[in-house]
């Protein structure tokens, strides 16, 4: 990308799209084109159509999307399939009929089947089952995948894809109602600690394992891949290691500085038994996570006290 590219963000208010917006600034970059929701509403096509029309980007980082945990995703699921699905065919489609140079759609690793090999390859992708508890969200996700490449094969637009790992980071949703798990056991924790309760209450057995990647290295990828990637199969973005949900717990409990109980509430469903992604692929273009699980939740919750 040029220096002085016209970039349009798609989403930059949010935990990803905010952190791309950061690293495109630490990088040089002009400062991008950015659109609030009252400014733009991406489910609205002739919107987006004149936006594109209007703006003429060269490059799109696609970020925008409805995003939730489980709860949110069990409570709202026309939300989440109808809405992802909106945004991003209409952000896809004004991309492909203005001539955009590149663009950037960020899936997820939710899209791989539930009991998948570990670690995750990328050629997984539709080789079994969905986890239910987030089945619309992910199978809008592989919709827009497969967009990116429909488009790439038959117009030869270089639309490509990344499926970052769970992530978090400062600009987190940390909604009681819609928050993934790292951010919702920083809420959690936080308050246990300042009103002195006891125990903190988790979600489902603490087996489950999971990858968490910090959000200015999942940027800092995208920003990596843009500039460096031009196959239409997707390609993964994660740290390569896991840790079980009662191990994230009692290192969140350590950083906030909790002393009260833990109790994992077995009624509450687990999801997905484990999701690790091979990163061998992305690791091997030169890209490599820097932002230790630790490290990164204390500035996650740095941010969230300040806030």
């Amino acid at each position: 990308m040029e220096r002085d590219a016209r970039i349009f963000v798609c989403g930059h208010g949010g935990l990803v799209g905010s952190a791309i917006v950061r690293a495109l600034a630490a990088a040089g970059f002009a400062e991008p084109i950015v659109a609030s929701r009252a400014e733009l509403d991406l489910c609205d096509q002739a919107g987006v159509e004149a936006f594109f029309d209007d703006h003429r980007p060269e490059y799109v980082f696609l970020a925008a999307a409805r995003v939730g945990g489980i709860h949110a995703n069990e409570k709202y699921p026309a939300d989440f399939i109808y809405e992802n699905l909106a945004l991003q065919t209409n952000v896809i489609h004004a991309a492909a009929r203005v001539g955009v140079k590149k663009l950037l759609f960020l899936g997820s690793t939710c899209v791989y089947p539930r009991l998948a090999p570990q670690p995750l390859k990328e050629e997984y992708l539709l080789s079994g089952p969905l986890e239910p508890t987030n089945e619309w969200y992910a199978i809008a996700k592989i919709a827009g995948i497969k967009l990116c490449e429909a488009y790439h094969r038959q117009h030869g637009h270089r639309f490509v894809s990344v499926m970052p790992t769970n992530l978090y980071g400062p600009g987190d949703n940390f909604d009681p109602e819609t928050s993934h798990v790292l951010a919702a056991l920083i809420r959690k924790f936080d308050e246990g600690r300042a009103a002195g309760t006891s125990p903190v209450e988790v979600w489902g057995s603490g087996k489950p394992r999971r990858e968490f990647l910090h959000v200015d290295d999942c940027a800092s990828a995208c920003l990596f891949v843009m500039e460096h990637y031009e196959a239409e199969t997707p390609i993964n973005i994660g740290t390569g290691k896991d840790v079980t949900i009662a191990e994230l717990a009692a290192l969140i409990k350590e950083v906030v500085g909790y002393r009260g109980e833990i109790v994992f509430d077995q009624s509450k469903p687990d999801g997905t038994p484990r999701k690790l992604v091979d990163v061998s692929r992305l690791n091997a273009l030169g890209w490599h996570a820097t932002t230790s699980l630790r490290e990164g939740i204390r500035q996650t919750y740095e941010w969230y006290v300040s806030r």
